[in-house]
């Protein structure tokens, strides 16, 4: 905020496809889909269309209780028909952060409806990010995100994101009994685009399997085709027992989200009396953002954007990597799913005083729309953008990382 209120607004006007416009007409290649989420392009008409189509005959209505509404039914349908889980029910939320407080408390009301009312403990990764609700905030695998404000969930701990090892070492330590669900993302995102190895999440799943925890996979950013498939974690070979999604389900166009849980993490609720899941948001199943969910998987299918992410991946990751000689930078991240990042040297952050900051204002005074990490430049581009485009953003990067390293001498 402090930053914001020193100089002027950065305003985007107007969106097409890749590109952006700010209120002085210049245009702007978005590097990162927004964030992370507008995976078929800006300005698609079909999606406004149904939009318009649907807030004119059904505008908003209330699905608590046993209401419901024709696109919330079948968005649900869809999304349960494509879910690597087994015997899916879905749980519609406004948001990635709503998303992941409906799992957690879902996982702890899951026990509880057992017997087991100890098992509330809930584990996360360093470098994860859940969203900035309450319990998100709580878990979150970056520090910053919880500090200033005081207590919030305290049954939780964080353990390394590359140790299936450590993951069991922390479960053992506070017995098994107390421990309610494992959170974790198919590739990191926020927290600098790490991507899992081969046997990680195998791993995982029969620790977690095995141990008696709930797997929660956060998909918010790599699903609807961000990873070349639906939910991220298929990569991987693995069944969770709920898998959070938002962001790419509508592209952006409306907010919505959900929570996809296992047949036998609904049993108690849906299958035996006593256990009502005391829970809902004002706009979940909200029928416009579900009319705009389904004509944006309608693109995703149609235009089949799971084998173009695929493509885009392999010429992101090949036009990134070419950054990764430029004395700036320490590392690049790239390869799995359409995302990447690319760390600088600890000589650059610490002596040389360069900021990510830095190189993202470069960049963007350029015409080119990155994020900015405390140590890495990321990208996550739409899935339509072209080789050309692909190449720009990156000969940019480059061009920006170049300009500030000629700012700070060695």
């Amino acid at each position: 905020m402090n930053t914001v209120a020193k100089g002027p607004e950065f305003v985007v006007a107007k969106a097409e496809g890749a590109w952006l416009w700010d209120d002085n007409g210049d245009r702007y290649l978005d590097g990162t889909a927004s964030l992370w989420y507008c995976n078929v392009g800006h300005g698609r008409t079909e999606i406004a269309d149904a939009v318009h189509r649907q807030i004119t005959t059904l505008d908003a209505f209330t699905v608590y209780g046993d209401f419901a509404n024709g696109p919330a039914l079948e968005l649900s349908e869809r999304l349960a028909a494509h879910a690597p889980v087994a015997d899916p029910r879905v749980i519609l939320t406004c948001g990635g952060g709503e998303s992941i407080e409906t799992a957690a408390k879902l996982a702890r009301a899951y026990w509880a409806a057992l017997g087991s009312p100890r098992k509330t403990h809930l584990i996360s990764r360093t470098g994860g990010y859940h969203g900035l609700h309450g319990i998100g905030t709580s878990i979150a695998g970056m520090d910053k995100f919880r500090a200033g404000f005081g207590p919030l969930v305290t049954a939780n701990s964080v353990v390394p994101h590359d140790s299936a090892e450590a993951l069991e070492r922390e479960i053992l330590r506070l017995g098994a009994d107390n421990v309610a669900a494992f959170f974790a993302e198919p590739v990191i995102g926020s927290g600098g685009v790490h991507a899992p190895g081969p046997d990680y999440f195998p791993r995982v799943a029969e620790i977690c399997r095995r141990h008696g925890v709930l797997f929660v996979v956060d998909s918010v950013i790599c699903a609807f085709a961000r990873m070349g498939n639906w939910f991220g974690i298929e990569r991987f070979g693995v069944c969770p027992d709920m898998i959070v999604f938002a962001k790419g389900v509508t592209s952006g166009y409306l907010p919505l989200g959900g929570v996809i849980t296992s047949g036998e993490v609904a049993d108690p609720f849906w299958n035996r009396p006593g256990n009502p899941f005391h829970h809902g948001t004002t706009y979940a199943g909200h029928p416009t953002c579900c009319a705009a969910a389904l004509a944006n998987l309608d693109i995703l299918e149609r235009e089949d954007l799971f084998t173009v992410a695929l493509e885009v991946e392999s010429h992101l990751d090949a036009a990134v990597r070419t950054l990764a000689d430029h004395p700036l930078v320490r590392e690049v991240r790239s390869g799995t799913g359409v995302m990447a990042a690319v760390e600088l040297t600890d000589d650059a952050l610490g002596r040389r005083g360069i900021t990510t900051a830095e190189v993202f204002a470069e960049a963007r005074a350029r015409g080119v729309v990155l994020r900015a990490v405390p140590t890495s430049l990321l990208m996550s581009p739409p899935l339509i953008i072209t080789w050309e485009q692909i190449d720009h953003l990156v000969s940019t990067l480059r061009a920006a990382l170049d300009a500030v390293a000629a700012r700070h001498p060695e």
